[in-house]
């Protein structure tokens, strides 16, 4: 399993995300500390669940990267997160072209 299915598999088990994208910008960082040359080291993810109502973005935050805590150990070396409830969608970053 790649990393990106790692990541997408525990957080749709655990968090049941009504959208989920998780975007693969290690290219974007060839060269910079952490990078290796066959990828998977940073990604931009950003989910939508009914798990983040009434959470704080530290606590959102924090919940996500209990679950990834292994994949940020070990493989990942910078996740950009986005971590929303249903309806705060609109605040959501826009992901480049």
């Amino acid at each position: 399993m790649t990393v990106a299915e790692t990541i997408r598999w525990k957080l749709s088990e655990r968090l049941a995300p009504l959208r989920l994208e998780i975007i693969d910008e290690s290219h974007r960082h060839a060269g910079h500390a952490g990078a290796r040359p066959e990828g998977e080291t940073h990604f931009r993810v950003t989910i939508v669940s009914a798990a983040f109502v009434g959470l704080s973005r530290v606590a959102r935050q924090r919940l996500v990267y209990e679950l990834l805590a292994e994949q940020l150990a070990n493989r990942v070396h910078a996740l950009s997160l986005a971590a929303l409830a249903p309806g705060e969608e609109r605040a959501a970053p826009k992901q480049p072209s």
